[in-house]
């Protein structure tokens, strides 16, 4: 297979509009589970800050007034829904257009997936980071294809260690966003997205049905899974994903 039923949509400055921003967190599980690490993280960043993978710099008003900010994305960001901003730099996806120890800070959200290459891409952040510079970075790993054909890897917490630390970087801490429960609740949403929009028209007859169905268990799950975010409950074996943070070590 190698189109997608429905393409994921692009994430906006959650300024322009909170209450869809709210909103979107409210259904959209991935993003919920990031949204809170994230701006925590990017809040301790100073400095020269690059944004590795772009898009549409949705991040970028969450760093803090001490941050410069930097964009980095690939000449077929348009593959991805993205559009051409002028403060993005944008490269072939090999070697990154900067002097080596450039940078005090980087981030990179849900954007190593799509890199056909990771072990010379992390290569390439710790080059263009300064010693001490401090890198923040998420993955997805209970998430469907998105971007297809771009969508090359899921890391488990194991691999994102040994990446990390083989390439320079020292106090790496990984989190686990969200759980299992987390997990099979944004199946379950993904399946009723599914629903409602078919292919065609003529399968509206069979696919509304189960829609209705279908939606009293998304919700039940939903509220479960943001209780779960709260509560002690959940497994942490089968997150929605990852959240990295480390620091470049220049011997």
């Amino acid at each position: 297979m190698s189109r997608e039923n429905f393409k994921p949509i692009a994430i906006e400055a959650p300024s322009k509009n909170r209450w869809l921003f709210r909103l979107r967190c409210l259904l959209d599980l991935q993003l919920a589970s990031l949204a809170s690490p994230l701006r925590a993280a990017l809040q301790g960043l100073q400095g020269r800050v690059l944004d590795i993978g772009a898009g549409e710099s949705p991040w970028r008003e969450w760093l803090s007034p001490q941050a410069t900010y930097h964009g980095l994305d690939v000449q077929s960001a348009a593959d991805y829904g993205m559009q051409a901003h002028q403060d993005i730099t944008y490269y072939d996806g090999t070697v990154m257009p900067f002097e080596d120890a450039s940078f005090e800070g980087a981030f990179c959200i849900e954007v190593l997936e799509h890199v056909p290459d990771p072990e010379f891409f992390v290569s390439e952040i710790a080059r263009i980071l300064k010693h001490e510079g401090r890198l923040v970075l998420s993955v997805p790993w209970s998430a469907r294809r998105h971007h297809v054909p771009h969508d090359y890897h899921r890391f488990t917490r194991e691999r994102l260690q040994a990446l990390f630390e083989s390439h320079g970087f020292a106090e790496v801490v990984i989190e686990e966003r969200g759980n299992d429960i987390a997990s099979i609740a944004s199946k379950c949403i993904v399946v009723a997205m599914r629903l409602v929009k078919p292919a065609n028209l003529l399968a509206y007859c069979w696919t509304l049905p189960m829609a209705l169905l279908w939606a009293p268990i998304s919700i039940v799950l939903l509220g479960l899974a943001h209780l779960s975010f709260v509560l002690p409950i959940g497994a942490k074996e089968d997150p929605l994903g990852y959240f990295l943070t480390a620091q470049r070590w220049r011997k």
